[in-house]
């Protein structure tokens, strides 16, 4: 079946957030040091894209106060965040109030932010910026890695947080 014109109908927002909450994503800090201080956000809509040349994505929304402060720094870095830093995203996505209070990070030579604990870590530049609707898709070329997969990552489902835990083997898996 096709659609016609007259059957074709717009998506509204909340519609669209609905779908699309249905797919989980692992939660990260996009951060950098900007005259000494940490800036940051929290994305999550971060995924891989190539391994040669090494790259991953970002996707950040047209009206953000912080990506007009990131998006010239020289290295940003991004972290995985793990379960046990729910804490640390609520904080990194608010619009108010200081989003590194309490929050233990590293800085690197460059000037990427990362935060202590994560599940993993990229440090990246910009390498270019695709305008997309009211989002801008950001690639990011990685220069340095580390993942410690102990540490469960934070996972976004449905509006809220979740964690992932250990499923018991299947059947198959004794065989």
């Amino acid at each position: 079946m096709t659609a016609t014109q007259e059957e074709t109908r717009v998506l509204g927002p909340a519609q669209l957030r609905h779908a699309f909450g249905a797919f989980p994503s692992g939660v990260t800090a996009v951060a950098a040091l900007t005259g000494g201080t940490p800036v940051g956000l929290a994305a999550s809509s971060f995924t891989s894209v190539s391994l040669d040349p090494p790259l991953v994505s970002v996707c950040v929304a047209h009206g953000s106060r912080t990506w007009p402060l990131l998006r010239d720094r020289e290295r940003l870095g991004v972290s995985v965040l793990g379960a046990h830093q729910e804490r640390a995203c609520r904080q990194l996505a608010a619009r108010e109030g200081d989003r590194f209070a309490g929050l233990d990070w590293t800085a690197t030579a460059d000037g990427a932010v990362l935060i202590d604990g994560a599940a993993a870590w990229f440090d990246c530049s910009v390498e270019q910026v695709v305008r997309a609707g009211d989002h801008d898709i950001v690639l990011l070329r990685v220069h340095e890695i580390d993942a410690d997969h102990a540490v469960a990552p934070l996972v976004f489902h449905a509006s809220r947080f979740h964690r992932i835990t250990s499923a018991a083997p299947s059947t198959e898996e004794h065989r």
